[in-house]
């Protein structure tokens, strides 16, 4: 089972979710591609932000943000009540798992693909406004990574087309304007265009001294 919120800080809405226990959790982990929260240095649970095709990760707006952390916050037991504590979050393709790993724990391949976020209290307000959208859902999560994989790799085909095609008018604009460069002058050195000064006055060579 996942739970799923609607953050309507922005427009559209913006999707967050987590699983319903820690085991639920690492499928989300193995089949993520969202931005991933969790409290820094406290059990918690790991909550995911759908950022629409073309955002950031490092530009989430910042109400977003925050509602993102204060959900990860009000899901930790420990961090929930406690103030002052430091919600981590990264893209997914930066966690790291292996094998050795308890249940849940993760670990990062560049640390400094990690940012923090403060959050000084429980903000009920907020954290009231998106428990009123959760959702339950059971979804194929495999099916789900794999549709998004294809879309981003369709999406990154248009856009290596879309170059293609814009460099190829540039070259084409470039080989024009050489091409009218080169030939600027080839109607004033056409023979069939040229005049003689005898031929523009018949009385040319009339010598009118004495």
């Amino acid at each position: 089972m996942v739970y799923y919120f609607k953050s309507n800080v922005v427009d559209p809405p913006a999707f967050v979710y987590m699983g319903k226990d820690k085991v639920e959790n690492e499928d989300l982990i193995r089949f993520g591609w969202d931005e991933d929260f969790h409290v820094d240095n406290l059990s918690s649970a790991h909550v995911y932000l759908r950022l629409k095709v073309g955002d950031d990760w490092t530009t989430i707006p910042k109400a977003l943000l925050e509602d993102a952390a204060q959900l990860t916050k009000a899901n930790s037991i420990e961090g929930n009540k406690k103030d002052n504590v430091t919600i981590i979050y990264t893209p997914w393709s930066n966690l790291r798992k292996d094998a050795s790993m308890a249940t849940g724990q993760v670990s990062f391949h560049d640390q400094k693909m990690v940012k923090k976020v403060h959050v000084a209290a429980r903000q009920n307000p907020i954290v009231n406004r998106l428990n009123k959208t959760r959702e339950e859902r059971t979804p194929d999560l495999r099916a789900e990574k794999e549709a998004d994989l294809a879309q981003k790799r369709k999406a990154d085909r248009l856009k290596r087309e879309d170059m293609k095609a814009r460099e190829r008018d540039e070259k084409r604009r470039r080989d024009q304007l050489k091409w009218e460069k080169e030939h600027a002058y080839d109607e004033l050195m056409d023979e069939s265009n040229m005049v003689s000064n005898q031929d523009r006055d018949p009385n040319f060579y009339d010598d009118d001294f004495m």
